[in-house]
């Protein structure tokens, strides 16, 4: 398993790496300083929520565990774990499109809300580590 004991850290890439998708009570950190934005991510075993100088960047429902979060301008990459299938919400801009891929395989492109929500459905149930993309 590839939870996040420390539930947020920063990794040698640039890319942080956060939630723990095995825990059974609710656990958060806060004010996590990274590249010079704060995070603050709220986990167990059904949600994983994290956000960005205050802003909603990631969710699942249920938890999951997320590595090698790297945001670009153009979208995000990041592998997920979890104990069942997932609903992941990503932040990103305004009522744009984006392209999606999951393990490699094209999911379709996607638009972002007015909100610059983006949710996509992730199989993890016994698939150990997920690779997902999202680029323009």
């Amino acid at each position: 398993m590839a939870a996040v004991e420390e539930l947020i850290r920063s990794e040698a890439d640039g890319s942080i790496s956060f939630g723990n998708h095995t825990l059974s009570e609710k656990s958060k950190a806060e004010d996590f300083s990274h590249n010079g934005d704060l995070y603050k991510v709220k986990t167990y075993h059904t949600m994983t929520k994290l956000e960005k100088n205050g802003m909603f960047a990631y969710e699942s429902v249920p938890g999951t565990s997320v590595l090698f979060f790297a945001e670009r301008e153009d979208g995000v990459s990041f592998l997920v774990e979890g104990n069942e299938d997932a609903q992941i919400t990503i932040g990103l801009q305004d009522d744009t499109e984006y392209d999606v891929k999951v393990n490699g395989e094209d999911a379709g492109r996607m638009r972002t809300n007015l909100g610059g929500k983006l949710s996509l459905s992730v199989e993890l149930a016994g698939a150990g580590e997920v690779k997902v993309e999202i680029g323009r």
